[in-house]
């Protein structure tokens, strides 16, 4: 359904530091760097961290979740420690299984650099 998620910064350099870490316990490649921009690409998707076009700081969306699919419970806890230790807070529950409506999922969330809500997920079988 989607084609890329981009999400802004106020600080490029230190985003780049930051997803680099973070995503490279999900497997994926260091980002590109293109001007004001950087592009994580994989081959389901594109997430990209940008400093705003207007020129106005970035902002993290109140309710929103950008969600990174992990292939393991532990790459999901990987991804969680290297956010932490990259500046990363950890938010809501420590990682682990969550379950309803018929799911089983393990979950990790973190607020990134600039607030921005993220979060590794793992489907569990039922």
């Amino acid at each position: 359904m989607f084609s890329h998620v981009m999400i802004g910064t106020n600080d490029l350099d230190k985003a780049k530091a930051f997803y680099d870490k973070l995503l490279g316990t999900l497997e994926v490649r260091p980002a590109r760097v293109d001007g004001h921009r950087i592009f994580y690409i994989t081959k389901t998707g594109v997430f990209s961290v940008s400093k705003p076009i207007n020129g106005e700081p970035a902002t993290c969306a109140n309710g929103g979740t950008i969600g990174f699919a992990a292939n393991s419970p532990e790459q999901v806890d990987a991804w969680h420690a290297a956010g932490v230790a990259a500046g990363g807070k950890s938010i809501e529950d420590p990682p682990g299984i969550r379950e309803g409506s018929g799911v089983k999922l393990y979950l990790a969330y973190l607020r990134d650099l600039d607030g921005n809500k993220i979060c590794a997920m793992h489907r569990m079988p039922a």
